[in-house]
This record gives structure tokens, sequence and C-alpha cells, in this order.
């Protein structure tokens, strides 16, 4: 600490902020209540949006202690010894780094946030990209100095422009000037032609450009200028998880700045000699190929079927990137996964194997073992039924990067991937395992590191020991258990019959994802699990039940609807409630029933052409509308529960009770009645099909047709709405009669409306 200028008040601010934040975390986790932990760490997330969970707040005590580290490394200041003489512009850059890293800080002062709080920050960063094109003028080429500082200006504008445009208030101009796509693919451009000045500028330390190149790994996970949208709820929303742990890991780019500008302050660093380049020595070539081949293998079997993916759009692992980080990351996730399809680690083992240098091998050894264990990881969370499919959008937005038909549904409806990722993961893993035997350093030089590889890779060979030992049985898919609608392949079927016995269980396990099995497991493992859980079910033993529920996390009560295929007591209970249900349902649609039925029934002064008063009452859940597909546009009218507009007619109701509906067609004008209701409104509709018929999409409700035996042309459509008293309750039942009669007008006349609504 005395190294530094201000190293002990630095360690000593830092040492008081991480104790506040473990005490705070041990109240949080001693309460329930994260409020202060959150307000120390993050600057605060209400739990509305962000419930209380015991790992999140561990995980923000653990971004609480980093921050802490932050401070002492932003605070300590320059090297204790003589102070640089540096050039004018090397001081102004240290300057503006320093004035940007206040400007950071200054968002953590318990003070109101102000829209224009932005514009000092993006003012420095334009001079900050300014000074850094003079000062790396002897470390770097023109040329990417030129980038750089476009790059940079570029990025500095953006800024700017959402900055204003936030502040004034004009949201849809700021997709224009930071387009979402891009995210911060124009601030890297600028940053990594930096870090690599640095990098060969002896001002600067090797410390502060690992920071740099942190932040930089940052910048390209980080969505840049889109914003993600989250309505809270009841669990843990990754969304606003991510979004917290991002803005605490932002404390690198804040630590890169305060260490570049420390080290332009002190003595310049004696360079230290480079280490010699360790080269392993050569070993037999048939060993060595086994570690280039093995990559190959399942690529080329993928390759043969034409899938030339890897994962492809399924996991948690592909969920990451398509759902949690920028579009650029996103994108090169998508060449990642096509270059290791069509067995481009091949490539990197071969060079690794020709060129034999320590630190090559050990890149290339845990990039394959991070990509096995990704393979792992993918098998292990892929649902047979992913929810994007559901979302046409969805779907094509992610599958936009593939190559076009690639993953087509099959008759069946199931989307083809080729091998599972586990092959994958096997033989990558033990081509890692090949060039550790053949390559690895002696005892003497082996770095600590080696040991966390090793175990990685063994771990990935032992995530396969399981499924070995078992035969694997049929797999029912979740898309098998649904039959296609007739829509979907244009034939007529008939309704399926409902699903029983041991085929209902495993479709209720497939489509709702009732047990944590993967995908791909067996019927017959989960078979054998649910009848362990029936016998326990059955017995309702409230300690064996207790202890599933500790150990397994499996609530057996609630899983009757489950079991019910496979388990007579839980389908016992269930057939008890579905008739207890049904009951309720008759009894209330026949409370219905009479409430219509006392409604007086409506004498009409002419003789309609037809009349027809509805035996069953409606529910509509969004009104009723009469429309005409091809009708168009024009100014819409609310007069009482009516609306219209050319081509359309729409009665709302109230959703929350049923509706006794009569209607009545006439040959001309029937006489107005305004007696008895409380809205009676009358509007035009141009009848172009000859068919008339109120409905509802929601609900599914469609009224008789109410043309003058299919007559096209114009109508008269009067509407009369009045609330019907039923034993004492507040609102009772709703009646609406509609009447139809040929007639010219658009004009929308009200003959009758409550005195006040």
């Amino acid at each position: 600490m005395r190294r530094y200028r201000f190293g002990r008040i630095a360690a000593l601010f830092a040492a008081i902020y991480v104790v506040a934040v473990v005490l705070s975390g041990v109240l949080a986790l001693a309460t329930g209540d994260p409020a202060l932990l959150r307000e120390i760490v993050t600057g605060g997330w209400d739990t509305d949006f962000m419930p209380y969970t015991w790992w999140v707040e561990l995980l923000m005590v653990a971004g609480g202690i980093l921050q802490g580290w932050a401070y002492w490394q932003v605070l300590r200041g320059r090297p204790i010894g003589a102070a640089a003489v540096n050039e004018r512009p090397v001081r102004l850059l240290r300057a503006a780094m320093y004035l940007s890293v206040a400007c950071t800080l200054l968002y953590r002062l318990p003070i109101p946030y102000q829209w224009w709080f932005g514009l000092p920050s993006d003012l420095l960063q334009v001079a900050i990209v300014g000074l850094f094109f003079v000062v790396l003028a002897g470390s770097l080429p023109r040329w990417l100095r030129l980038l750089g500082l476009v790059a940079g200006l570029a990025n500095a504008a953006m800024g700017l422009a959402a900055t204003f445009a936030y502040g004034l208030g004009q949201y849809d101009i700021v997709p224009f000037v930071s387009p979402y796509r891009l995210g911060n693919v124009v601030y890297l451009l600028w940053l990594v032609p930096v870090l690599a000045g640095q990098a060969r500028d002896t001002r600067w330390t090797r410390g502060t450009v690992r920071m740099g190149g942190a932040a930089a790994a940052l910048s390209l996970l980080s969505s840049g200028g889109s914003s993600i949208v989250s309505f809270g709820g009841s669990g843990v929303d990754y969304d606003l998880l991510l979004l917290m742990v991002l803005s605490i890991l932002g404390v690198f780019g804040t630590v890169w700045q305060a260490r570049s500008a420390h080290d332009l302050g002190g003595p310049i660093p004696v360079p230290s000699p480079a280490p010699p380049v360790q080269v392993a020595p050569a070993r037999a070539w048939p060993l060595a190929a086994v570690a280039v081949v093995l990559p190959v293998i399942p690529a080329a079997v993928n390759l043969a079927d034409g899938m030339p993916v890897w994962i492809g759009p399924r996991g948690a692992v592909d969920d990451l990137f398509h759902g949690y980080v920028s579009y650029p990351a996103t994108v090169l996730w998508v060449a990642v996964d096509l270059l290791v399809g069509v067995g481009a680690p091949a490539v990197l083992v071969l060079v690794a194997v020709v060129r034999r240098t320590r630190r090559l091998l050990r890149v290339t050894m845990l990039l394959l073992t991070l990509a096995a264990a990704a393979g792992v990881v993918t098998a292990l969370t892929t649902k047979s039924e992913a929810d994007w499919r559901i979302i046409p959008d969805m779907t094509e937005e992610r599958l936009a990067l593939y190559p076009d038909g690639l993953f087509e549904p099959d008759e069946k409806g199931d989307i083809l991937f080729g091998l599972s990722p586990l092959w994958y993961s096997l033989a990558l893993a033990a081509s890692a395992f090949v060039l550790l035997a053949l390559y690895g350093a002696p005892p003497a030089a082996r770095l600590r590191h080696h040991v966390l590889v090793t175990a990685l890779a063994t771990s990935v060979v032992l995530c396969f020991l399981p499924a070995a030992d078992q035969s694997r049985g049929p797999i029912t898919t979740a898309a098998s258990c649904s039959p296609p609608e007739p829509w979907e392949n244009g034939v007529a079927t008939k309704e399926p019959a409902p699903l029983t016995g041991v085929r209902a269980f495993i479709c209720a396990v497939r489509q709702h994802n009732a047990f944590d099995f993967a995908a791909t497991t067996p019927d017959q493992v989960l078979l054998a699990h649910g009848r362990r859980l029936c016998a326990a079910y059955t017995r309702d033993d409230p300690r064996e039940l207790a202890r599933l529920q500790d150990t397994e996390g499996e609530n057996v009560r609630d899983l009757s609807w489950v079991l019910a295929g496979i388990c007579p007591a839980a389908n016992a209970k269930v057939t008890a409630e579905a008739a207890a249900e049904d009951r309720e349902f008759d009894e209330t649609m026949a409370e219905e029933r009479r409430k219509c039925d006392a409604t007086p029934s409506h004498r009409p002064l002419i003789k309609p052409a037809k009349a027809i008063r509805l035996k069953e009452p409606e529910w509509p859940e969004a009104g009723l509308d009469l429309y005409d597909e091809f009708a168009g546009e024009g100014k819409s009218t609310t007069a009482g529960p009516v609306t219209a507009e050319p081509g359309r007619v729409t009665v709302s109701t109230d959703s929350d009770l049923h509706v006794c509906v009569t209607l009545e067609t006439y040959p001309r004008r029937p006489p107005v009645e305004t007696k008895g209701w409380q809205d009676v409104v009358e509007v035009g509709y141009a009848n172009q099909s000859g068919e008339m018929s109120f409905m509802d999409g929601l609900s599914g409700t469609v009224l008789p047709d109410l043309s003058l035996n299919g007559r096209k042309g114009h109508y008269r459509i009067r509407v009369h709405f009045a609330w019907s008293p039923w034993k004492g309750e507040k609102y009772g039942t709703q009646r609406l009669l509609i009447m139809a009669y040929p007639g010219p007008g658009d004009q929308v006349t009200t003959y009758r409306k409550p005195p006040k609504r």
C-alpha cells in the first residue's frame, strides 16, 4: 500500500465499504429484506422487480467486494516516486480520464438523477478520444489511430445524441442514433486499438492493459444502446439479473481509466525482459493426429446428414446469447456454432501441435474444455418444445442468423438438430485430454490452473457415465403428444380421444416439464420416477412428503394432475375435482339462464322478418364485433356502448358478466323504442359479404346472422342495452337487443342515454 501515493487512504475506504457490504448482506439473509444491500451495491433495485432470493443476495455481496477492490484501484493514485514530466497532451489526457472517473462515481452519490448528468461524460469522451490519438502517435500506425479516432468520435456523437433524445423525451429517435444491433461495436473499434497501443507503450503496465481487455469483453456482451424490458414477478428475472451483474462488472472500465491515468503520472516502469518462449518436446505423430482427428468425427457425421451446426437454437447456452447479451455477441456465437459444427477446432489443435508453444497449448486445451462444457450444459437444458417456437416472430428472429431451411419441422412438428452436443463434448474433451497427456508441462513447470483444467476435463468425461449403464428405450417428445391441427395439414380429422394411462403421464411430464429431467431422458426413467412418487402420494405420510420436498424439490401433493394416469389415488382426486368443477359450472350456467328467463321478452311493434331470443346467455370477453375484412379506413365514432367506423360496429359489454341477447331483422325501419332501455344507439353498416354476425374472437362467441335473407348492401343497426336487476345484486345481468334493417346513412344517432355515466 505504501507503493502508491494514497494507498493507505484508499485501502481504509475500500475496507470500510467492504465491511458495510458484508454486514448489509448478513442483514439481508437474516431478515429477507435486501433493500440496504442493493442500495449500497447497485444503487437500489426494488423487490417488486427482483424479489429477495438468497443466492442473488450472495451474488450482490460478491459484487460489493469487487467494487471495494475497484475503489482501492481508483483512489490509490499513482505509484510513489518522482512524478513523470509529461508533455501537454499527456497531462491533458490524464486530467480528462480522472474527470471521467469522477463523473462515473457521481452516479453513486445519493442525489436525484438528472438527464443532463450524462453530458459531461460524453464531452469528456470526445476529449479522451482526441488525446489518445495524439499520445499514441509513436505506438500505433497512423491508419490504426485514424480508425480509432473516427470510431471514438462516432461513438461519442451517438452517446450525445442519445442523451439529448432521452432528455427531450424523443424516445423514438434513440433506435436511430444508437441502433441496438450495433451494441458497443463502435466503442470497441476505438477501445481495441487503444489497448493495442497501450500494450506497445512502456508507460502503461500489463495490469492496466488486462483491465482494459476485461472492459472490452464486457462491452461486447453488453447490449449497448438497447434496453431490457421487464414486468417483474414472483421469481428471478434473469434479464434484470444480468443487467444488475453487468452494472457491477462495469467497474473494470472505471478501473482501466483510473489505472491508465495513474500510470501516466508515475515514473516509467522498467520493462521486464520478455520470458522465453517455451516449446513442448515433439511426440510421435500418430498420437498427435488422434488429438487433431477427434473433433472432426462428430462434425463429419453431422455434415453427412446435412447439418453444419454444433448446438443450434437450443439449450441454456444458446438462450444466453439470444436473449441476454448484445446482438454482435449473438452473431459471434452463431459463427462459433457453425465453425465447431464443421470441425474447425481440429485446425486449432493442428496449429497447437505444430507450434507446440506452452501458451498456445494451454489456450487450446482451455477452449476445448469450455466448448465441451457448453455442449454438456446444452444437452442437460434442452427442452423438447422451446418457448420461442410458440411465437412466430421469435422463431423467425431465433433462426435468422442460420442458413435458410436448416431447422424446418418434420411431419411430426419436431425440429431436427442432428447429433447430440454430447458427442461433440466427448470428442473435444478427449482431444484436450490427449493434448494434456502429450504436451503437459513437467511438474516443476506446471502452473496452478493446470489443475483446474484437468478437473474440468475429468468432470466432462464423468458426465457421460450415468447414461452408459442403462438402455435408452423410447423417448416421447412433447410435439408427438399433440396431434397436428386440421389447418396444419389441410386434412379434416376427428377430435382425438383424451390420453389415458402411461401415455397421459408421459405427455403431461413432457409438455409441462413437470420434473427436472432432460428432454432426452427415456420414458422408462420418467415412469419409474412417477411410480415412486405415486407410492408416496398414496401413503400420504407428511414426513416422507416433507423429505421429498427438501431433497428433490417435489411437492408431491400438487402433482396429482401429472400422476393421474398411473396413480389411482391421484386419479381419484383429479376426477373428484373435475366433477366438482363441472357441478359448479352447471350451477352457474343454470343461474345465468334463470336471470335471462326473468328479463322481459321484447314485443316488436311491427312484424320482423326474423327474431331470435338466444336460449343460452353469452359471455363475450372483448365485446361483440361486426366487421367486414375488406372495409376501408375512416374515423370512428363512439356513442354509449357502440363504436362505429367504416365496415365495423363494436358493442362493448362488461366482460365479467353474461349477456342476454335478442336479435331482430326487419324489412323496413321499425319504430324507435326507448322504454326500459338505458342506451339506444343506431349506426350504419355496409354489408358486402351478405352475412352479418356479431362475434368475439377471445371467447369464441358467434351470434346468428342478422342480414335480411343474405341481402348485401347498406343497413342500419340499432342497439338497445340495459341492466336487469337480480336478487338484490349490484348489477344483475346485461340485456342486449340488436335490430337490423336495410337503410342508407352512416350517421350515429343516439335515441337514449343515461343522464350520467
